[in-house]
């Protein structure tokens, strides 16, 4: 299993404010699915570049946000600053949350406590940390959509321990009755993005370059895996384009999730 400098790492590598700007739609839409009101005390863990815990600052909650890579909090709280909203920054890690049980009314995730190393663990923080009677909302890719192909692709080039569970367990309600526990109030609801590309081979290119599972797989081959990986996600992309004039339109697959505690 990976160490949390590993993940830091990992998340830290490539060039994720390109990758999270193409999901801020997924983070407005799960704001709007979770009936959030001014005022509540969310916390946004694996921020990232902060997509999720500005919209929900845009609609007047109490924001706490968190991540591993003060890199990526250093972006967020730029884009806070230039909207003039009140987001508290904080590094942390999903698997231990510095913060009390039960101190959120809302806490969410959007593409980013998918990818804890202790899937169990970084579920059972999220719940402690929001109280009785509130809400978690998820944005998690599914095991048959690009992103979860794509995932699964790294680890052919790249195999992980025996027995690790993949990201895209967040992204089936089976997982998801797994780790939260088939009590509790799961509403999940498919969405789809679409990732607009000049073409699907300078997106293959780009890609290896700036989504860090991918460059850290690529970090870690020669020169014939590399041009190996980039020719399977091109194969990918040319598999499941929906253009038909030479440019790339790509669907992104998630699920947008409501628990009810």
């Amino acid at each position: 299993m990976e160490t949390r400098e590993g993940q830091r790492a990992i998340w830290a590598s490539g060039d994720y404010r390109t990758v999270g700007a193409q999901f801020l739609l997924a983070s407005e839409l799960l704001t709007e699915a979770l009936d959030l009101r001014a005022n509540e005390r969310l916390l946004d863990v694996a921020t990232g570049t902060g997509n999720l815990a500005l919209a929900a600052a845009r609609r007047a909650a109490a924001v706490t946000a968190l991540d591993l890579v003060p890199d990526l909090l250093g972006h967020a709280r730029r884009r806070a600053d230039a909207e003039g909203l009140a987001v508290a920054f904080h590094e942390g890690d999903a698997e231990d949350l510095p913060f009390p049980d039960s101190s959120f009314d809302v806490v969410t995730s959007a593409f980013g406590v998918m990818f804890a190393r202790n899937q169990e663990r970084a579920a059972a923080e999220l719940m402690r940390v929001c109280r009785p009677g509130g809400r978690i909302g998820l944005a998690t890719w599914t095991p048959e959509s690009y992103m979860g192909r794509m995932l699964e692709l790294n680890t052919r080039y790249v195999p992980v321990p025996e027995g690790t569970h993949p990201p895209t367990r967040w992204g089936t309600r089976e997982g998801l009755a797994e780790l939260f526990g088939s009590g509790t109030g799961i509403h999940a609801t498919p969405r789809t993005l679409r990732w607009r590309f000049p073409s699907p081979a300078e997106h293959a290119q780009v890609w290896a370059d700036v989504y860090g599972p991918t460059a850290t797989t690529m970090d870690a081959l020669g020169e014939e895996g590399r041009a190996a990986l980039v020719g399977d996600l091109l194969a990918l992309a040319e598999e499941l384009n929906t253009d038909t004039t030479g440019a790339l339109l790509l669907p992104l697959d998630y699920l947008e999730v409501v628990i009810s505690l």
